[in-house]
């Protein structure tokens, strides 16, 4: 990236910060007070550290925007779609899609929605999967630090419980080895394992 391009970039991720803070506004981390923008942030850092573009940091700020506000959003989710590809372009549009498990409301069965989500890992881009990984990876960690502090009354938390979080983050792991092997994977392998064993 040169000098011109960062400029633009570091513009287009101000404008995305932004948009996610007044989108997510009062939006926290599940069953705690933790504004939920930590968590979008958190998730871009981790794929600017390991190699992604302008156009993915975007879609990571903004990977839950559809699945969580699209129905809240003035006009719906259509409308929430026109606005992200106007402001950010359709590439960054289309990661966001990618990294959408469900946009209705309320939402399919738990299990079934993972599932499927699982199976759409082995087909799509290598965009939506770094994204997507990084995700899990910044969730994985929130759920192994909190593992360590609450034990198992963490798992009621979950809609999936003990069983189906662990069987969850386990499937994801395989499902993203099968596109490729990165350190990104690695490092959510490796988190994986440790929540396995802390939760024997």
């Amino acid at each position: 990236m040169n000098n011109a391009e960062r400029k633009v970039f570091h513009f287009k991720f101000e404008e995305a910060l932004s948009f996610v803070s007044r989108l997510h506004a009062e939006q926290v981390r599940k069953e705690t007070d933790i504004p939920y923008i930590s968590h979008l942030i958190g998730v871009a850092g981790l794929l600017l550290d390991h190699g992604g573009n302008s156009e993915e940091a975007i879609a990571a700020l903004l990977h839950d925007s559809i699945e969580d506000q699209g129905s809240d959003y003035p006009g719906g989710t259509n409308a929430l779609r026109k606005e992200i590809r106007k402001r950010f372009g359709a590439k960054v549009l289309e990661i966001v899609e990618g990294c959408t498990d469900s946009e209705t409301n309320p939402k399919p069965p738990w299990r079934d929605r993972k599932e499927k989500y699982i199976a759409h890992i082995a087909k799509t881009s290598p965009s939506v999967c770094l994204v997507s990984c990084a995700d899990k990876l910044h969730n994985a960690r929130s759920v192994l630090s909190d593992l360590r502090i609450m034990g198992d009354a963490l798992w009621p938390r979950f809609n999936g419980g003990k069983e189906g979080t662990l069987w969850y983050y386990r499937a994801l792991v395989t499902a993203f080895r099968e596109t490729r092997n990165t350190p990104l994977i690695d490092e959510l392998d490796r988190v994986v394992t440790e929540i396995e064993a802390l939760a024997k």
